[in-house]
């Protein structure tokens, strides 16, 4: 028997196809802007990004569209909103700025001239993320055409920020200071990906970071090792006895206190990791690895995703030179990060990892620690009512049921969840092989299209199935 269409996924579609050329022009315009927040010479390129998506945007519909201003780079900021006043408000979260890129790099095109070559356009920001971010423009134009309204079914915002490949140095004040205006029930981040073309994923969330140095200073100076060896503390021995301490012989985190909260796995969603598709020797060759390794009782899925981990990033100390140099080396230095996962606070991180460092220094071992801003992990747990729209509208625009995966890495979205004390969900249509950061970066332009009709579907979907929060 043949399955029931479905009258919305046809007209939807039908009218994404339509517009897709004129889609694509636009988006080429903007990806020849070379918005490089990462080298200054690139600044009024960022501004003229910023400017181009408002000027888009404001073409698209929106009544409300301005480039609000940073100490570095701007963010472009968008509201439309609803003919409800009881609508759920959601605010779309992506960023205009772009990673550096160069023919030289290894690119087989210009990367700030976009082509096309076996339905896939190369660009840089082509997935990472101008495309993702504009698919919204013709979603909700696809939203209102095909329902015959005059606004979205919800309240929408959209924040656009200029710094997110620069590390977002100025983004949690920006929030914070725009906190009142940015206020919403949802945050929909479309700066992600899925698992594969043949299996649409939508993330439930992402872990945090911490990160500090440490430096360790024994002698005043280099010292002679056959006269003082064996008499006085060596730092990058400490430093190496500090490394070795880190975790224990199961590979678990061995800083006291640093599982406090974690929330862990349900069965349900271990029983969902373990439905995808994961080649373990495929994913070794992404990693450019030979082994997994871990914690102990875990899948490599639930360690990326769900487990907090503690990283060497980088160890050094004394003579680093040909030969040798019999010195007792007068300093040592580690960096360490460590990924947070749900129900783990940084500020207690940090000071579960400064009073485990203080109770490790030999005497006579001065040192210093140093932590940069840290970001909060985010969870959306998977009977939230927002999270099941996200996956509903996107089984609708890939004819499928979607899986869920969460993100090992870690991004300024969370200060959204914290500042704004409201969800955050993932829609994003970008594969691996999109290259982020790498030469050749491109998008999938069926799936580009795919996101398109997800962002129509998903504000009548949220409109209908979920209350407003008083």
């Amino acid at each position: 028997m043949s399955q029931p269409v479905d009258s919305a996924v046809s007209a939807v579609r039908t009218y994404v196809e339509q517009h897709r050329a004129a889609f694509l022009d636009d988006l080429t315009e903007w990806l020849r802007i070379p918005s490089v927040s990462a080298q200054p010479d690139h600044a009024p390129d960022v501004r003229r990004s910023a400017d181009w998506l408002a000027a888009a945007l404001t073409a698209t519909g929106f009544p409300t569209a301005e480039v609000w201003p940073t100490p570095g780079a701007p963010a472009v900021y968008a509201e439309w909103p609803s003919s409800n006043p009881g609508a759920p408000t959601v605010l779309v979260y992506g960023h205009h700025d772009v990673q550096p890129a160069a023919r030289e790099d290894g690119w087989h095109s210009e990367p700030f001239e976009p082509v096309v070559r076996d339905n896939r356009m190369y660009a840089r920001g082509a997935a990472d993320d101008k495309g993702q971010v504009f698919f919204h423009t013709l979603g909700v134009r696809a939203h209102l055409a095909t329902t015959g309204r005059s606004a979205p079914a919800v309240h929408l915002k959209l924040l656009i920020e200029g710094e997110e490949e620069s590390g977002s140095p100025h983004f949690r004040t920006l929030v914070e200071r725009h906190a009142d205006r940015l206020a919403a029930d949802v945050v929909i981040v479309s700066d992600t990906g899925m698992w594969s073309e043949d299996t649409p994923t939508v993330c439930t969330g992402m872990r945090g970071l911490a990160e500090c140095e440490i430096r360790l200073y024994g002698p005043d100076q280099d010292i002679h090792s056959g006269s003082f060896g064996g008499a006085v503390p060596n730092p990058a021995t400490a430093v190496a006895r500090l490394v070795a301490a880190l975790h224990d012989e199961h590979a678990r985190v061995a800083i006291p206190g640093f599982y406090d909260g974690v929330v862990e796995l349900t069965d349900r969603e271990r029983e969902l990791f373990a439905e995808l598709p994961f080649d373990e020797r495929e994913w070794l060759r992404a990693a450019f690895s030979h082994a997994t390794a871990g914690e102990a009782g875990y899948s490599t899925l639930e360690r990326v995703w769900a487990r907090p981990t503690a990283e060497v990033n980088g160890i050094g100390g004394g003579y680093q030179g040909p030969g040798s140099k019999t010195i007792i080396p007068s300093s040592a230095m580690v960096k360490l990060s460590f990924r947070l996962v749900a129900g783990q606070d940084p500020d207690h991180i940090e000071k579960a990892v400064r009073d485990w460092v203080a109770g490790r220094i030999p005497d006579g071992v001065r040192y210093e620690i140093a932590f940069s801003p840290a970001t909060r992990p985010c969870l959306t747990p998977l009977d939230h009512p927002a999270l099941k729209s996200v996956a509903r509208a996107m089984g609708r625009a890939f004819g499928t049921p979607v899986r869920f995966t969460r993100e090992g890495g870690s991004g300024p979205a969370a200060d959204l969840q914290d500042v704004l004390g409201v969800p955050v969900l993932f829609l994003g249509i970008s594969v691996p092989s999109d290259g982020w950061h790498a030469p050749d970066e491109k998008v999938e332009l069926d799936l580009l299209l795919k996101g398109a009709e997800a962002s129509a579907h998903l504000w009548d979907d949220l409109a209908e199935h979920w209350q407003r929060v008083p």
